[in-house]
């Protein structure tokens, strides 16, 4: 793999990105290949530590071989989808491993879902399988008869040394079934992971990522933060996530020690950085803020550290210059969308010179930008001028499952449209500034807008309803609702509504407010204007 230069600064007023972060040589290898060699070149590295859970990339290897032999004598074979839903802990890597390397396809949900959603994914997915946390089994018990192609379950989190049950049980799999690989082939444009991205049409859509898709946002991503065996990565973002998804492969390819989290603990997150001599630190926005105000920040030596990655949602340049002036540790910017496995742009951490926080940095290897103009999306736009945003890469997603005209809106000519909206400057680094799409961005999480009105309006008293981002300095943003209640249903309070609504999704979409109001604002094709809401909401904020 090419080297970035460090030498490009002011000698170089118009820079351009291949100077300095050039074309890579892809293997057109399976995505499980990557654990394959890095197990046979480190066998006794430490590749994840979780709790009291330590294992190695030999052990691991050995355990996703172990559970893929499992699944493929369960009938699960290639394509086929497999639904990932559980929080972080090591059971998760090795499944994700398992099911890749068998050319089946790992749908990964969110474990706050609930019954809706599970069977929503589980549904539109057609998966034939389900790895399950023991606590969440119940959810996915009681949807059973909405997923006529669900056919197996396996259950992780039961009595490790617990006889076969059924469902069968993750730990008495991987315990029975040999740790040897079959040598089942995946080809490099073949599907391997379908995670579900939030849209403007409110029900989430599946993301098509192939084997190529991950492998070289893999090498991408390893290439531009200069990532090797001897780093060791604190993750606390959830792997479901594309975030997680992303770490996930990048370690597998480089050798590096995943110390794991469940979820986030600032004291604990601090604690690890410490004592594990944490190199590189993934991080959102949120945890910036919070550990910008903690408490016992200094109380703790984080010196090892060489960076902190942080991503997921608009970065405020104030929040990171403040945690670099705290913690002396320097905050990379980057960039990415689910469809694109995800990253594309980030800022080149490792010359002042050519950082610029208050940016989402430049393209990362063998990635191309433009900005085009909204309303056609065909017009290339200049230097300073605000436009969408569009990208394209070895990255960039086949498309979006079962839904062809997303897709063609998507992919045009080779090209991803983001729907986000920026300008780039003279040496080519892009700031966003707003999105075309109306996703509310809720601690790095999208939220539909239209799949919460869509839920208010199966209320019996709704009469109308629109959903905006509110700003929020905990959250970045929290879903805001406009109501009109129906004539005789005036009593109902916004609490009774509230616990209505939010009993039914997963706790990052809940509606934090409601406001009843005579009529929702709309223009003459009865499209909501949000501008509208929001404007009158941020007078009211003094915004």
């Amino acid at each position: 793999m090419t080297a970035m230069s460090t030498s490009m600064s002011t000698d170089h007023p118009h820079l351009q990105p291949e100077l300095f972060r050039p074309a890579l040589q892809y293997p057109s290898h399976p995505y499980a290949e990557m654990l394959t060699r890095t197990a046979e070149r480190y066998p006794e590295q430490e590749a994840i530590l979780f709790k009291d859970v330590n294992l190695t990339y030999r052990e691991l290897d050995a355990l996703a071989n172990a559970f893929a032999n499992a699944l493929l004598d369960l009938g699960i074979g290639k394509g086929q989808r497999v639904c990932l839903f559980m929080a972080n802990r090591s059971e998760y890597l090795i499944s994700w491993f398992a099911i890749t390397r068998i050319g089946a396809v790992a749908s990964p949900m969110n474990p706050s879902y609930r019954e809706r959603e599970v069977a929503y994914q589980l549904s539109n997915s057609e998966a034939v399988a389900l790895v399950v946390q023991q606590e969440l089994l119940p959810l996915v018990q009681s949807v059973r008869a909405e997923t006529p192609a669900l056919e197996h379950v396996v259950v992780v989190g039961s009595n490790p040394h617990a006889p076969q049950t059924f469902p069968p049980s993750f730990s008495y799999l991987v315990r029975t079934y040999p740790p040897t690989p079959r040598g089942l082939e995946a080809g490099w444009e073949d599907l391997i992971a379908l995670p579900y991205s939030s849209g403007t049409t409110g029900l989430p859509k599946g993301v098509m990522l192939s084997h190529k898709n991950l492998v070289c946002n893999a090498y991408q991503s390893v290439a531009t933060a200069r990532i090797t065996f001897q780093d060791r990565l604190l993750v606390f973002v959830p792997l479901y996530h594309i975030y997680g998804i992303m770490l996930m492969g990048l370690a597998a390819m480089t050798g590096a020690t995943i110390v794991l989290m469940e979820r986030f603990d600032a004291d604990k997150c601090l604690q690890l950085i410490q004592e594990q001599r944490i190199t590189i630190l993934y991080s959102v926005p949120q945890v910036l803020a919070v550990l910008n105000d903690w408490p016992r920040l200094h109380d703790y030596d984080l010196h090892t550290v060489r960076f902190t990655q942080c991503g997921a949602a608009p970065v405020p340049p104030a929040l990171a210059r403040r945690f670099e002036e705290l913690t002396h540790i320097p905050v990379m910017t980057s960039y990415g969308l689910t469809e694109a496995s995800p990253g594309t742009h980030s800022n080149p951490v490792y010359d002042p010179q050519l950082m610029k926080v208050e940016t989402i940095g430049l393209p990362i290897h063998d990635t191309r930008q433009k900005i085009v103009d909204i309303e056609t999306g065909q017009i290339e736009l200049g230097v300073g001028g605000e436009g969408e945003l569009i990208v394209q890469g070895p990255q960039v997603m086949q498309g979006y499952w079962k839904a062809p005209e997303a897709t063609a809106e998507a992919l045009r000519d080779g090209w991803l449209y983001t729907g986000d909206i920026g300008w780039r400057d003279e040496e080519g680094y892009v700031t966003i500034t707003d999105r075309k799409k109306e996703l509310i961005k809720y601690k790095g999480f999208s939220v539909a807008p239209a799949q919460l009105e869509a839920l208010l309006l199966e209320h019996v008293a709704v009469a109308d309803v629109a959903i905006i981002a509110k700003p929020n300095e905990e959250a970045g943003e929290v879903p805001k609702a406009f109501v009109v209640l129906r004539s005789g249903y005036e009593d109902l309070s916004e609490d009774e509504l509230l616990v209505w609504v939010n009993g039914q999704i997963a706790g990052y979409k809940q509606v934090r407010e409601i406001e009843f109001i005579d009529a929702v604002p709309r223009n003459p094709s009865g499209k909501i204007l949000r501008r509208v809401l929001k404007e009158q909401e941020w007078r009211k904020m003094g915004l």
